[in-house]
């Protein structure tokens, strides 16, 4: 009798959590999509204005500086927030056009003022927005939303970047990564041999937006004789930074471990890099590699996926997959090398930061005048 009671309280505390978690994300998604209709129609309002002369030079900050009197730690509405919104308005107005003219004052206009009930311009794009696709736009905070207008200019790529922002709930510091190192164009794009190797269909087309053609690791700042990192030195730095590599690889990836043990016939073998994918409910195993790609890399590579497979992998778990990650690759060479192997494999390509930025160079003395002044 008290176990059955029990059960229930669990039963029905599990219920209940479910409700309010549901209720507080309906609710956080309501202001979200309230606030981007403000500043929406803000921006319309402030665009009006002060493009076609109406107001004078300094009117924005002068409206800014009046709001913050008139309403006491009001948040948000600097001067340089207020002409993003007015640049949030002139950006997303290219591609909508309201279904009936926006009249009246500024309250009016901004209730009026509604991006469901706006329709994409027909002159511009070639289909409309789907429901889901409207609903992921509202679910964007309005950093996000400035993040991405500021860099991209196509729809078909910013509304890319909406949705991983919905759907990954992404944060601004993960966006900008993102952008920086141009997911929309390297995703899915990397040299694999998953069509020969990944019967599932589905799994396979999963394993293609798993990984990119080309990695930014922008936190890797390494100054070498050669002009190439030292594999063991680049791995160093990898681990180190593991939470960056992590937000480069993207969303379901946690770390296993570096220089991960095989012991095969008595022999010790050691993998860069052994992940789990959670999406892919697979082993992956990155190798890094300094210079260009070599054919031989996706030999000892089979062999490590085989190894994983057959002592690591658990019998619910699909296919170890491994990632050749090196400087550069000639894809005739990766395209051969790929001929006969038997276990899924990529190969990227990675970008480091070794070099000062330009406007530094003449900050600092070079080597020799640092030792002359020492």
């Amino acid at each position: 009798m008290e176990k059955n009671v029990k059960n229930n309280y669990s039963e029905a505390i599990k219920l209940i959590k479910s409700a309010i978690l549901k209720s507080r994300y309906r609710a956080a998604a309501l202001a979200n999509k309230e606030l981007l209709s403000l500043y929406y129609g803000i921006g319309k309002y402030v665009s009006e204005n002060s493009r076609n002369g109406t107001w004078g030079t300094g009117a924005i900050e002068t409206i800014s500086e009046r709001l913050q009197q008139e309403l006491p730690g009001l948040r948000g509405f600097s001067a340089s927030n207020i002409k993003k919104m007015r640049i949030f308005f002139e950006e997303w107005s290219k591609f909508y056009k309201s279904r009936q003219p926006i009249t009246g004052d500024l309250e009016k206009e901004s209730k009026e003022i509604d991006i469901q009930v706006f329709i994409p311009n027909r002159s511009l794009i070639t289909n409309d927005l789907t429901t889901e696709q409207i609903k992921m736009f509202f679910s964007v905070g309005f950093t996000h939303h400035w993040e991405i207008i500021a860099k991209v200019k196509s729809l078909k790529e910013r509304l890319f970047y909406i949705e991983r922002c919905a759907i990954e709930f992404w944060s601004v510091e993960n966006l900008r990564y993102q952008l920086k190192s141009n997911l929309y164009k390297k995703q899915g794009k990397l040299s694999n041999n998953f069509n020969k190797t990944i019967s599932d269909k589905d799994l396979q087309q999963k394993a293609l937006l798993a990984f990119k053609d080309e990695y930014l690791l922008d936190f890797v700042n390494i100054e070498s004789p050669d002009d190439e990192p030292d594999e063991r030195v680049l791995e160093s730095e990898v681990v180190s930074n593991i939470r960056k590599f992590i937000m480069s690889l993207g969303k379901d990836f946690s770390f296993i471990g570096s220089q991960y043990r095989l012991v095969v016939e008595e022999q010790e073998y050691f993998i860069d890099l052994l992940f789990f994918n959670r999406q892919l409910q697979a082993l992956i195993a990155i190798e890094l590699k300094k210079g260009a790609f070599k054919p031989e890399y996706l030999g000892k590579m089979n062999f490590y996926l085989s190894a994983l497979d057959d002592l690591v992998r658990l019998p619910h778990e699909n296919s170890s997959i491994g990632i050749i990650l090196c400087k550069t690759k000639k894809d005739k060479i990766v395209e051969y090398s790929f001929r006969d192997t038997t276990k899924p494999m990529g190969v990227s390509t990675y970008k480091v930061s070794k070099k000062l930025p330009s406007k530094y160079k003449n900050v600092l003395p070079d080597a020799e005048r640092l030792k002359e002044l020492l």
